[in-house]
């Protein structure tokens, strides 16, 4: 079986780059700014036919905005672009069911390379089709990407001219109703099937192939090492490179670990033993793996958590002295054995994340420790890493924000990425 996909609208969510592109391309040309009803209908058909049909320009005004276009959105726009997320895990199950995968596509060449490879959707791909010189007619596309007697063929696309080209070239059409189209758009240019998230592709084309595994990402770091922003910018990141990403935290992320966290953060309980405090944090933290955690990662997502084992072991081994051996034995059977396959340490003095800390809000219970218990957790942190620094990635977070959040990008999506291959 063939699948081959359009790209925007289909693949990526790319109406920023493209839309922003057209109206500086308008001002240009002296034009007024179109607005969002016909920005829309940009997304799809030719360029020239756009500029043409719902701009009101001449043939020859069309082909002058059109290297207006083309210099800002070959070097700017191509890259202000979303991957709809599930795409990735929709791309890994086709292809472990089997699936020949392609783009056909009315883009030129260059940007589309430069989408597909800053996205990393090339390596999925057998063949990328894409308009020359002016040439972008969907039928003559889906032939050129086919071999000799392809067997079954799908198109997926979002508007109709993916639908008439599918049509034209004797294939079948399949509706992405998340796109810059509708249903009765797709329906009405011939689409057999319509399905309104990226998910329902692989469920509709190959419903026998199980999802392939997902990935189980935590973030640890001292309080006040900016770990909530952090996890806020990479969430955005995976989910512009189509992760399908679902947060949680620690303790928490379910309905009874938000209440065993009530009880663990409530400034009232002073009086909690050591070894409750640690047993509460293994409990919420059973109740995630299997409630959340698990569930997840088998259907192809990425949990993303704001802390998992690390930190019990860090702050009741550690800060607490139960001792790093002790915390991970209590843990044992609440984890059993889902263990996240990348762990982001922001890595910053506890001294300065403390400071940090206490000037944005009022500490809760556990940040109301002294030096000691800190320096203590902090020590324990280091002794993890050092027992497993192939699970850990360190990220200096003893800069400006910006740079952290590249600096742990750049490791997040370096090493799923080269688990996808």
């Amino acid at each position: 079986m063939w699948v081959l996909f359009d790209l925007d609208g289909t693949l990526t969510q790319s109406e920023e780059g493209i839309w922003k592109t057209i109206r500086h391309t308008a001002d240009k040309m002296g034009f007024p700014e179109p607005d969002e009803a016909v920005l829309r209908q940009c997304i799809g058909p030719p360029l020239t036919w756009s500029f043409q049909t719902l701009m009101g320009m001449s043939k020859e005004q069309a082909d002058q905005a059109l290297v207006i276009y083309r210099e800002r959105y070959n070097t700017v726009g191509c890259f202000e672009n979303r991957v709809y997320p599930g795409i990735r895990a929709v791309l890994k199950r086709l292809r472990k069911s089997g699936a020949h995968l392609g783009i056909v596509t009315g883009k030129p060449e260059k940007p589309t390379s430069r989408i597909l490879d800053h996205f990393g959707i090339t390596p999925f791909l057998e063949t990328v089709v894409c308009a020359t010189d002016g040439h972008a007619e969907k039928d003559a596309l889906i032939r050129k990407a086919l071999p000799a007697d392809p067997g079954e063929v799908w198109m997926v696309g979002d508007r109709r001219f993916d639908m008439e080209g599918a049509v034209l070239a004797g294939v079948h059409g399949l509706g992405a109703a998340w796109g810059y189209g509708s249903e009765e758009e797709l329906l009405a240019a011939g689409a057999e099937k319509i399905a309104r998230t990226p998910r329902e592709i692989a469920d509709m084309l190959c419903p026998d192939t199980p999802w392939e595994r997902g990935a189980f990402l935590s973030v640890e770091g001292m309080d006040g090492s900016g770990k909530g922003t952090q996890i806020a910018r990479l969430q955005d990141t995976l989910d512009r490179f189509g992760f399908e990403v679902i947060l949680c935290r620690e303790p928490g992320g379910t309905p009874i670990g938000e209440k065993i966290r009530g009880i663990l953060l409530d400034r009232e309980n002073k009086g909690m033993t050591d070894e409750t405090e640690a047993l509460l944090y293994a409990a919420s933290r059973a109740q995630l793996v299997r409630e959340v955690i698990r569930p997840a990662v088998a259907e192809g997502k990425v949990i993303l958590c704001d802390r998992f084992v690390d930190s019990s072991v860090a702050y009741q081994g550690g800060g607490r002295m139960l001792g790093v051996d002790r915390v991970l034995r209590i843990n044992e059977p609440a984890v059993d054995g889902t263990m996240p396959d990348l762990t982001v340490w922001l890595d910053i003095d506890h001294h300065k994340a403390m400071a940090r800390r206490c000037a944005a809000s009022e500490p809760d219970r556990m940040e109301m420790e002294n030096d000691g218990f800190h320096t203590r957790t902090e020590q324990a942190y280091r002794e993890l890493i050092a027992r497993e620094p192939g699970r850990f990635l360190t990220v200096n977070a003893d800069q400006d924000r910006d740079a952290v959040a590249a600096e742990a990008a750049r490791g997040v999506l370096g090493r799923l990425m080269e688990a996808e291959r």
